[in-house]
């Protein structure tokens, strides 16, 4: 059995197959003209492409991995030198800045003010 929603109740009713995949009397359009080409340009299949492609360049994974893995004592997150300490400086800088800004403006807002 097939069913549709009936707009007029707000319920699921039992209905006809072609009433049930065509509600409200609409009846699907057969198009006989192909539509239109969105792009100009053909699809490239996978198939068509070679194996390997020109734009791909040296996979650095196994390289990072073996500078990240090494045993050497230093965190990870400074294990690729001078960018990797002045990132870490400049966060720790503006963390320990923005926390003695927030602290001094609730101590500011805790005051009361002066009633001239």
């Amino acid at each position: 059995m097939y069913y549709k929603f009936n707009g007029f109740t707000q319920r699921l009713v039992g209905a006809a197959a072609s009433a049930a995949y065509n509600p409200q009397g609409l009846k699907p359009i057969v198009s006989t003209e192909s539509p239109a080409l969105i792009f100009g340009t053909p699809t490239k299949l996978a198939s068509d492409l070679p194996a390997t492609d020109s734009f791909l360049g040296k996979n650095k994974v196994p390289d990072l991995q073996k500078l990240f893995q090494k045993a050497d004592g230093v965190p990870v997150h400074l294990k690729r030198g001078v960018p990797d300490k002045l990132l870490y400086r400049t966060t720790m800088a503006l963390t320990i800045g923005g926390t003695i800004y927030c602290l001094v403006a609730l101590y500011m807002a805790s005051q009361p003010r002066n009633q001239k």
